[in-house]
């Protein structure tokens, strides 16, 4: 298994990472996914991919390393998905294995990530990979979903 980090504009991004990153993210179109990336990765959004020896694109996590008042420095995973016909094949563990690399040598003190409470399989692989439940996420949904305008950066 090789595991790529794809930088904006990578055509990999759509054309193989984003339908395994859809079994996760239903809603994503190409133009949302687009559109995303294009402002989320100034604030750090990065992607990263698993390729089977075939070739075959089979795991996404999208993440960002975060400075925080509570952990200092984290590496947040945004998205983590397996395509269906490769879980329980090692690829969670290598994709988890990656972003603890990335966290190491970010100097970051955790990696952190939610799941919906429905994702009962998705907490049973975390707990196996030694991550521990500490928090509540709690969420209000403001708006419905739709195209994102650019966010202008913050003075600063």
């Amino acid at each position: 298994m090789k595991i790529l980090d794809l930088e904006p504009g990578d055509p990999r991004l759509e054309t193989e990472l984003l339908p395994v990153l859809r079994e996760l993210r239903p809603h994503l179109t190409p133009a949302l996914f687009h559109d995303i990336y294009t402002t989320g990765h100034p604030q750090g959004l990065r992607f990263s991919a698993a390729y089977a020896e075939d070739g075959r694109c089979v795991g996404a996590a999208g993440w960002r390393i975060i400075a925080t008042t509570s952990s200092v420095r984290k590496l947040y995973v945004d998205d983590l998905v397996t395509s269906e016909q490769a879980r329980s094949g090692g690829v969670g563990n290598a994709m988890i294995a990656h972003l603890e690399e990335h966290a190491n040598a970010a100097g970051c003190y955790e990696l952190d990530l939610d799941s919906g409470t429905h994702r009962t399989g998705a907490h049973r692989f975390y707990l196996r990979e030694r991550l521990d439940i500490v928090a509540f996420h709690f969420a209000k949904q403001l708006k419905q979903l739709k195209p994102l305008k650019p966010v202008e950066p913050l003075d600063g």
